[in-house]
């Protein structure tokens, strides 16, 4: 990104944060990076209830190779989530709002709009057949130990272990391609 487009892109950020009610600043306590939308998305097939799914390149292929190692070890993955748009990321919390829930609780589980790896194309949120997906049970899985033993040799890293320094709630589902990822981030 250019920084007059890295510029409109924090403006945006800074009118759809007014917009949800987000106060000036929070980001700042939670330490969020900023995360910037990928440019380039590819095709990364349906996830687990049939919508498709896309993904930056690099993260599309590793996550194929990924999950085809797994399943060679008798370990099934499938997607739950991947690239996020921010409009997208805005109209979850719009929903939740609107259902009742406190910003609070939202932003425990959700990024901000603006502030989601989901943005990147490299976050992708996983599952595995008899479990309920987004629940943490998903660490007693045999997929969670093989994501744990080998996700790392694939470029993923898990993004919100407990306690993390985000602020976020535990998300064992939850794992990034961190290949070059510093060319989407940027720290305020």
């Amino acid at each position: 990104m250019t920084v007059e487009t890295l510029a409109q892109y924090r403006v945006r950020i800074e009118r759809l944060h007014d917009e949800l009610g987000i106060p000036s600043g929070f980001t700042g306590q939670r330490d969020w990076p900023l995360q910037l939308e990928a440019g380039e998305l590819v095709d990364a097939g349906p996830d687990w209830y049939g919508r498709p799914q896309r993904l930056q390149p690099a993260a599309q292929a590793a996550w194929q190779r990924m999950r085809h190692s797994a399943a060679g070890d008798g370990v099934p993955l499938h997607l739950i989530s991947a690239f996020r748009s921010v409009d997208y990321q805005c109209q979850v919390i719009r929903r939740k709002r609107e259902a009742g829930r406190s910003m609070d609780d939202i932003l425990r589980v959700n990024a901000l709009p603006g502030y989601s790896e989901h943005h990147t194309g490299r976050a992708i949120d996983l599952g595995t057949p008899d479990c309920p997906v987004l629940e943490e049970v998903f660490e007693q899985t045999a997929a969670f130990d093989w994501l744990r033993r080998h996700a790392g040799a694939f470029g993923f890293i898990l993004s919100y272990p407990r306690d993390n320094s985000m602020g976020m709630a535990y998300e064992p589902w939850h794992w990034c391609h961190h290949s070059d990822l510093d060319k989407f981030r940027t720290r305020e």
